[in-house]
């Protein structure tokens, strides 16, 4: 598997993500169900060229939905919590402009 297919997309959108990049240094992906911890591991430092010092991996259960009479599941992902080391950091946006808006 190549990293571009191990990685599925970053989570940094929710408040959990956000509070674990600011004061644990951590990021979360959502990847490849087949993957395991040192293929995940590979991925994130060939992608961003960064040094990972942990990866967490969780399965995420897809929910029970109801499509008129019919429940329907969601299929079921994988969820990377990747430490990363001291030094490294991964920006997905641009957080100066983030700052400023605050103020």
């Amino acid at each position: 598997m190549t990293p571009e297919l191990i990685i599925k997309r970053p989570i940094a959108l929710t408040e959990k993500a956000a509070t674990l990049k600011a004061e644990a240094n951590q990021v979360i992906f959502e990847v490849d169900v087949k993957a395991n911890k040192i293929q995940i591991k590979d991925a994130v430092e060939k992608l961003f060229d960064v040094k990972v010092a942990s990866v967490n991996t969780l399965v995420q259960r897809g929910k029970v939905k109801r499509i008129g009479r019919h429940e329907h599941k969601r299929p079921n992902w994988k969820k990377a919590i990747v430490t990363l080391s001291e030094g490294s950091d991964i920006q997905f946006f641009d957080e100066t402009d983030a700052e400023k808006g605050e103020e």
